[in-house]
């Protein structure tokens, strides 16, 4: 391989690469890329971590794994496949979670560099910690579409992972889209997938028939159960000798017949339901769906209504704050099938429509699809606003996208290698270039380390208001310190009293768990100890006792003084028509951040090991502004868009698909995609806060 051949890399580089061990945490879409980079470039010693399985929605974009592989250990795989590159060099896999107690700070102090391609936030704010405590360069990755960010972490050098605040991530595994939603943005995703498979430019990963490689589903032993409910298995799904799903091109079905609502209908809203509850095992510890045929719908009641009449379902699509009534939702359907089959049958050979939120047949097709499917996994449906809100933020993982991040990231660890910490500055990969006609766009400096960070900081503190006279102390350990704050076994004392709260030893703080914390002292300015032994983490929590109204949450997080205000209380904004706005405390302090690349970036990047994730970009183009005036209070909402409008209309194939998925807003979560490098980027209180998740 390449550091065994003279002359490829300097002999500084290639010595310091023989002799170097390093870990890879995560072994998805980024994670076997930069597997195999590293094996190419020769790197002797690999060691690579990932607790998860193979989904069949993965194989697009992770090309150490094949379909036979689904089910199997990505780690295992990995290492298996990567080993036919370079089979020389030592790779141990582990099929477990990196936050397991077998991995401890002496665990990553045995590695040179540690190198993230994660896909959730608690394993990355974790991998953080120990790398800090263990003082091991870490390398940070995340992509989101065609967005992509690199960044080291480095103890007193950097900025760390958690020196910045991260948005919430969404990003949804595909056998969720297809078999299990829990959420409206599962449903909605689905009827989004469902446009493109009739009408639009599809792509296996968005197959939206039932995933009988669903590792979960396949854990089943039943035989005879099984054959029988194969009789009334849809002959549009039919499933091979492995168990696996035959997919057919729904388009093409279809199309043969005649776009005809019922028959789609049934289809989808019946057929496919009733062979999702064949795959028993799903529902053992689930609410198992309820099929629906198109016959029933109209005269039914729809969960406790009404009965809808044809007077009722009048003109449902101009009611865009109402949530349609099951019976309205099927005649949209039937509308929409019929408006945007004549388009589509009207296009050229190769020719699809694009799914746009402002084309009304489309955008109404998502929101009847996606109601319809709440309503059958008893899911709460939204009116057709919410979810054109909520549609406009959804775009694909991109294998290239991954590629490049992961190909920038054996870069940086080239440089990390021979000591140029310096020279490892966050990088940025844009979908179209910026100003200096870059796509690959490199900080101008390395990001101080946050002085108020409550992971990094010499004395880490963090404020926290809680309702004290509400919260027990069972909900204080498991969802602040343990969810929120990311603790795995903390240890809390208060130490003017020297009461010990919570022990992570078993059983010895057990009675204290049903209490209250203003039962045991803990009221307003009271100031806690906290220690995690396995994290090495120790953190002083600052208690504000507030009162909370009854459906409000009972603690709130405030990391900074300048956001420890009194509930309620508002900071004035203007908005560029003069008017003044109330802004709350956390997005005024979100919004004062600084708004240059030359200042501390804080973007959010999240890699997604999974099929999608929501994010907010914040390309150079031209902006696009709805206003949204609810008529009950008068209320103007600004929302801010970065993306060119794609309506559906002709559209001509060509090797590129990035048009269709550069429809890209506020979301989720934001963001913490599978992979979250992230870091968030603040622009000035007048206008809208943007994050870039990346996966």
């Amino acid at each position: 391989m390449a550091a065994a051949l003279r002359g490829v890399f300097p002999s500084t580089l290639q010595e310091s690469v023989q002799n170097s061990k390093i870990l890879v945490v995560g072994a998805g879409g980024i994670g076997c890329e930069i597997l195999k980079n590293l094996v190419l470039s020769g790197f002797p010693d690999i060691e690579i971590i990932d607790l998860d399985t193979i989904d069949l929605s993965n194989l697009n974009r992770q090309f150490l794994f094949h379909r036979e592989h689904v089910g199997k250990s990505k780690a295992q795989v990995a290492r298996e496949s990567a080993l036919q590159f370079n089979p020389d060099v030592r790779i141990q896999a582990y099929h477990d979670s990196i936050m397991a107690t077998e991995y401890g700070v002496n665990f990553f102090k045995k590695f040179d560099i540690v190198l993230n391609a994660l896909d959730n936030r608690a394993a990355r704010n974790h991998v953080n910690r120990m790398c800090l405590h263990a003082e091991v360069p870490l390398i940070e990755s995340g992509t989101a579409g065609y967005n992509g960010q690199v960044e080291l972490i480095k103890k007193g050098l950097t900025q760390c992972y958690e020196c910045t605040p991260k948005a919430k991530q969404k990003t949804f595994p595909g056998c969720t889209i297809r078999n299990t939603p829990s959420e409206p943005i599962h449903c909605i995703v689905w009827a989004k997938h469902l446009f493109n498979q009739l009408f639009g430019e599809s792509v296996e990963d968005e197959d939206i028939s039932p995933d009988m490689a669903d590792p979960e589903a396949n854990e089943t032993g039943e035989g005879e159960e099984k054959a029988n409910d194969k009789k009334g298995q849809p002959k549009s799904i039919p499933e091979t000798e492995t168990g696996n799903v035959v997919r057919v091109n729904t388009r093409q079905w279809a199309k043969d017949s005649n776009y005809d609502a019922a028959t789609l209908f049934n289809k989808f809203f019946y057929d496919d339901i009733k062979y999702l509850l064949s795959m028993s095992n799903l529902w053992k510890e689930r609410k198992a769906p309820t099929p629906l045929k198109w016959d029933n719908v109209l005269v039914n009641q729809d969960n406790g209504e009404k009965e809808v009449t044809a007077d009722a379902s009048k003109e449902p699509t101009r009611q865009y704050h109402k949530v349609w009534s099951l019976a309205e939702c099927a005649n949209v359907f039937a509308d929409c099938v019929k408006k945007l089959s004549t388009g589509f049958l009207k296009l050229g050979e190769g020719e699809t429509l694009v799914w746009d939120k402002d084309d009304q047949p489309a955008m109404d097709f998502v929101a009847a699809c996606a109601n319809i499917r709440a309503y059958i996994f008893e899911i709460g449906r939204k009116s057709r606003f919410e979810v054109k809100s909520m549609a406009g933020n959804i775009i694909p993982a991109i294998a290239t996208t991954n590629a490049i991040t992961a190909g920038v990231v054996v870069l940086q660890t080239f440089k990390a290698l021979q000591g140029e910490l310096e020279k490892c500055k966050s990088v940025y990969m844009r979908l179209r270039q910026n100003p200096r006609q870059q796509l690959l766009v490199p900080e101008k400096f390395l990001t101080a380390p946050n002085p108020n960070c409550i992971v990094c900081s010499s004395e880490p503190a963090v404020h926290i208001r809680i309702d004290t006279k509400r919260m027990r102390i069972k909900d204080f350990r498991d969802e602040v310190l343990i969810k929120t704050l990311n603790m795995v076994n903390p240890d809390v004392v208060e130490p003017n009293k020297g009461i010990v709260v919570i022990s992570s030893e078993e059983g010895e703080t057990e009675s204290n768990e049903e209490k209250l914390m203003s039962e045991m002292g803990i009221v307003d300015g009271v100031i806690l100890k906290c220690d995690d032994f396995f994290q090495n983490y120790e953190l002083d929590v600052i208690v504000i006792h507030f009162d909370s109204e009854r459906d409000e949450a009972l603690f709130e997080v405030a990391s900074e003084s300048n956001q420890i205000k009194q509930k309620g209380e508002e900071t004035p904004l203007k908005e560029s028509n003069g008017e003044k706005k109330s802004q709350t405390n956390e997005e005024y302090d979100e919004a004062a951040g600084p708004s240059t690349s030359k200042k501390s970036r804080v973007t959010e990047v999240v890699e997604d090991d999974d099929d999608l994730c929501l994010i907010e970009d914040d390309e150079d183009e031209a902006t696009v502004e709805d206003k949204v005036v609810a008529a009950t209070d008068k209320l103007t909402v600004s929302v801010k868009e970065t993306t060119p409008i794609h309506r559906s209309n002709k559209r001509k194939p060509s090797s590129s698909f990035h048009d269709d998925i550069t429809e890209i807003k506020d979301s989720d979560d934001d963001e913490e995609g599978p992979t979250e490098s992230k870091r968030q980027r603040r622009i000035s209180s007048k206008d809208v806060i943007e994050v870039i998740n990346i996966d």
